[in-house]
């Protein structure tokens, strides 16, 4: 601008014009390549940052799950992908561009004083309201983002239950609490978006107030013979790419605010859960299993439900583990499973502590039916493989002894049948059967199932003992909670709790001679006498 004012405006040069007209182009084609490598390079250092971080993450999420559940499991893998789209969007161009900022100052500078300190004192009053929008609307963002967590938490919760909420009626209540935490989500994003927008109208209005100022002081400086006419539109619009950077970072910065509280959200997860060095590997186990002076807290409980629990267990040997609810039962079945952590004592497989055992190393040597089965979007087949590669004899194999491979068969596409997220499209025994089935893929050394007949007909609680009898032929440790005392026909040894602590151990009939009515079970290979104080748990 300033050169065609002064040269050729002044000259009438053809030559002038075309020449600068080239320099031009070219300098704005130049300007466009760097552009478009600038955004390669930070949707790759975007991507990669993703890539270094992704399975780091997406672990400690795991983990997290596990030793608190509740929450919002997914929300470290959506404050990764927030701080991956930042590093790759427009928001980092901010601190791209903020550096040039001084160097067109400068150059205002070099035109004149007057219009570099006009420039200069504009640029920091720009900043202040940057600065001010930050102050004034990091709480109200920060409380937005609470409470829209703790919305998404609730929705999440309830769309778990959705079959209970159709049944009973119970939508309008729910979607009431729902639309409740949500509005006051939405009352701090208002608060703050008002001030965000506020600030954005405010630098905007003295951004164009300051170039017109620009704009009057150059004439000024014209007419006193201190500046050139091409030199007034050159300060003018130097000054707006010198205060472009920072009017950006006010228009930016929710972003900017948000990506920074997914890196905090993120950096507390990381750091709350360091990654565990690798430990040298164990052989694979044989099954010997043992717990010592064993107490358990629950994730996000304060009372021990487990107190000082002791047994020991040979490779081979079946364990049967009764009590009444509330006992304890499941707890110590997910602790002898690795699933929650020892708040005192510790379990042993082979001699050596739980902890002392990589859980990626010893997984497939261990067999886990909870409670509540859980399967997984995929076909039957990568259910029981465990999302491993599939073995086909070795899932048939786990299928026939679970005795759901005829079961498996009638399905719409045998083994290749997508059963959905969760199973929904299988019964409960289904479900229950084909858990019991991946948790004897491979012959695994210790099989711990918690209720596994609690869905079963008599088929399925004949398949189950059978499956039992199979796992000790194999030499499998296998510890079996139930309510459903036709099972100890199985095992060797019995194991009562009552209240958190063992209340007997030992072999099976000595055990169940010491709390037993005159009644007599039959059943198997020995007599089971019913325990006193279990009768009301028999079916």
């Amino acid at each position: 601008m300033m050169q065609v004012y002064d040269r050729v405006l002044g000259s009438r040069s053809d030559m002038t014009l075309v020449m600068l007209s080239a320099i031009t182009a070219m300098l704005l084609i130049v300007m466009g390549a760097l552009e478009v490598v600038r955004s390669r390079i930070l949707v790759r250092a975007g991507i990669h940052f993703d890539a270094l971080l992704k399975t780091r993450v997406f672990s400690a999420t795991f983990l997290k799950s596990l030793r608190s559940p509740g929450g919002v499991p997914a929300q470290a893998l959506n404050d990764l992908d927030a701080i991956r789209d930042f590093i790759g969007g427009t928001g980092v161009l901010v601190f791209c561009d903020a550096p040039w900022a001084p160097l067109f100052i400068g150059m205002a500078f070099l035109l004149n004083p007057l219009l570099g300190w006009t420039s200069l004192c504009g640029g920091l009053f720009i900043l202040g309201l940057a600065l001010a929008n930050e102050h004034f609307t990091r709480r109200p963002l920060k409380t937005a983002v609470r409470l829209n967590l703790a919305a998404n938490l609730f929705a999440n919760g309830s769309l778990r239950n959705a079959e209970a909420i159709q049944a009973m009626g119970m939508l309008p209540g729910i979607a009431a609490r729902w639309r409740l935490r949500h509005q006051h989500m939405l009352a701090q994003q208002v608060v703050a978006g008002d001030l965000g927008g506020l600030m954005l109208a405010g630098s905007k209005v003295f951004r164009l107030l300051l170039q017109s100022g620009i704009l009057g002081l150059g004439a000024w400086l014209a007419i006193h013979d201190q500046l050139s006419a091409g030199a007034i539109m050159a300060a003018s619009i130097i000054m707006g790419r010198a205060l472009a950077p920072v009017e950006m970072a006010v228009g930016q910065w929710k972003t900017f605010v948000h990506a920074r509280g997914a890196w905090a959200r993120l950096d507390e997860l990381l750091t709350g859960l360091p990654e565990a060095a690798p430990a040298m590997a164990l052989p694979a186990p044989a099954g010997a299993l043992s717990a010592e002076h064993l107490a358990a807290i629950p994730p996000g409980g304060r009372a021990a439900v487990l107190n000082g629990v002791s047994f020991s267990l040979d490779a081979g040997e079946v364990l049967g583990i009764i009590g009444p609810s509330a006992a304890g039962k499941s707890t110590l079945a997910r602790v002898l499973a690795g699933i929650w952590q020892a708040s005192n004592g510790c379990v042993r497989i082979d001699g050596a502590e739980l902890a002392a055992w990589d859980p990626v190393r010893l997984g497939p040597h261990m067999g886990y039916l909870p409670q509540d089965v859980e399967l997984f979007e995929g076909t039957v087949a990568e259910n029981i493989a465990r999302f491993q590669t599939i073995d086909p004899g070795a899932v048939v194999t786990a299928a026939r002894k679970a005795g759901v491979h005829e079961m498996i068969l009638k399905l719409s596409e045998g083994y290749d049948t997508r059963i959905g997220e969760g199973g929904r499209a299988l019964s409960g025994g289904q479900r229950q059967r084909l858990g019991l089935a991946r948790a004897l893929y491979g012959d695994p050394a210790i099989l711990i199932l918690d209720e596994p007949n609690s869905n079963l007909d008599s088929a399925g609680d004949q398949a189950l003992i059978e499956a039992i009898g199979h796992a000790r032929r194999q030499k499998s440790t296998v510890v079996v909670i139930t309510h459903r005392l036709s099972i100890l026909s199985s095992v060797d040894k019995v194991l009562v709790l009552g209240g958190g602590k063992v209340e007997a151990f030992g072999q099976r009939d000595e055990v169940l001679a010491r709390f037993a009515r005159p009644t007599v079970v039959q059943q198997g290979h020995g007599p089971a006498a019913v325990p006193a104080p279990l009768q009301q748990a028999q079916v």
